[in-house]
């Protein structure tokens, strides 16, 4: 019997497991911290074999085949020595591909791939096709594929981490949405590096696949690898073939449909959100969606929370949560967003980001940056005679109420933080949950 070692035990790697054990592999799931309650729960009543708090490299090393969990780096000592034994190391996508007859929707991107990536699937839902989310939103897609019951088209959220493992996985629909720096940590400081990866999104594609992606991004276009699949540009600033957007107006003319929608009737707001709706529009066309549906599902779509997310708006001042922005460059979306004086809350983990891209933006919008983080020194020097007022906090009550004291009627408090939310919160979600909650009790 082929022995399958799982590395981490989340919601990827307990999905791999069960899939692993319904395809008659001997399955060890490994996780050198602490496993969640529910995901023992269901490896106990799965019967398969687990351990936590530390791994057994010698009976790793011996594994047939390892799926591994996108948060462990390829750098990890552990992972160097399979791939110096031979060992196959994969990711759960790949491995659940492998056993998978569905059609494929894969989307990635530095920002943007949540939405893109919920709107897709809202509008093949909504028009009636079977479809269903995977990666890094919804259930795990080795889960369902164990499941059974197969729908007609996985729509899938895809990290670099998650594209780093995938080698024979082929989409029948890719959409890149943008390569902006982003995890740099993880890709030795090299830009291309992290744009190599998310090209890896297009590998195994034919001419029978589709490649959608961001004409108007630079980075996308500085490592463009040429595809052998029919590619598919969106534009705000050039002619496209198939979709642009000018006027007011988003454009398709792909051959078949010649449609247009306005732009203000979009049920998501900012620059960003016009390319993430053309991507998903141009994909949903792609898989079967009539010209009809498709208006009446943009119609009815509700972006994920932390996302631009309205909080309530109080003494004239409005409150957005938009903790998801974890980097430069979807905070200057949400910057560029705002038509109202801003109150700007930004900091956390420093990914190594260059804020020299925000300044014009700060002067032209900003009026206070209060910081949240254990340590601001960096947004402090970056920001001190760019923004004219700055307030240093370390926890989300200080935050939000050094904002309410700044933010006049007409205002805007907007929490887009640049950066990562492990110094003080444990998740993006955690941090957009905690200052929702904290703006919901201001009286």
């Amino acid at each position: 019997m082929e022995k399958l070692v799982v590395l981490g035990g989340g919601e990827s790697g307990v999905g791999a497991a069960i899939l692993g054990k319904v395809k008659g592999f001997e399955v060890l799931v490994s996780d050198s911290g602490a496993i969640k309650q529910k995901y023992l729960d269901e490896l106990n009543a799965e019967g398969i074999e687990f351990e936590q708090g530390a791994h057994s490299a010698e009976r790793i090393l011996r594994a047939s085949l390892v799926v591994k969990s996108p948060g462990i780096p390829e750098t990890a000592p552990l992972v160097v020595k399979l791939r110096q034994n031979g060992v196959p190391v994969i990711s759960e996508i790949e491995f659940a591909g492998r056993y998978s007859r569905a059609k494929f929707i894969g989307i990635t991107g530095a920002n943007g791939k949540t939405t893109t990536t919920l709107l897709t699937h809202h509008l093949l839902t909504s028009a009636g096709i079977n479809a269903s989310l995977a990666g890094n939103v919804g259930f795990s897609l080795a889960r369902q594929v164990a499941r059974g019951g197969e729908p007609q088209w996985y729509v899938i959220e895809l990290s670099s981490f998650q594209l780093d493992g995938m080698f024979d996985f082929r989409c029948d629909i890719a959409i890149l949405c943008n390569i902006t720096p982003d995890h740099l940590d993880r890709y030795d400081h090299d830009f291309g590096n992290y744009a190599r990866s998310k090209y890896r999104i297009t590998q195994n594609m034919g001419p029978d696949q589709h490649f959608i992606y961001n004409a108007d991004d630079k980075g996308t276009l500085a490592y463009f690898n040429s595809p052998k699949a029919q590619c598919l540009p969106v534009s705000t600033i050039r002619r496209s073939d198939c979709v642009r957007a000018s006027d007011g107006q988003i454009l398709i003319d792909n051959g078949k449909d010649h449609l247009s929608f306005d732009i203000d009737s979009l049920p998501i707001k900012g620059l960003h959100n016009v390319y993430n709706s053309m991507m998903a529009m141009t994909a949903a066309l792609l898989a079967g969606v009539s010209p009809e549906a498709l208006s009446k599902g943009l119609s009815t779509f509700r972006n994920a929370p932390h996302r631009l997310e309205p909080v309530r708006t109080l003494d004239g001042v409005d409150y957005v949560n938009d903790s998801k922005a974890t980097n430069v460059d979807a905070a200057w979306f949400a910057l560029d967003a705002q038509v109202k004086p801003v109150v700007w809350i930004a900091g956390g983990k420093d990914k190594g980001n260059d804020y020299s891209v925000l300044f014009d933006l700060c002067r032209d919008k900003v009026k206070a940056l209060v910081c949240l983080g254990k340590d601001n020194k960096k947004l402090l020097d970056n920001f001190t005679g760019v923004v004219p007022t700055i307030v240093d906090t370390h926890s989300i009550g200080d935050c939000v109420a050094a904002c309410r004291e700044l933010a006049a009627p007409g205002d805007v408090v907007l929490l887009s933080p640049c950066c990562a939310s492990f110094d003080l919160f444990t998740s993006y979600e955690n941090r957009g949950d905690l200052f929702r909650q904290e703006v919901l009790n201001l009286k």
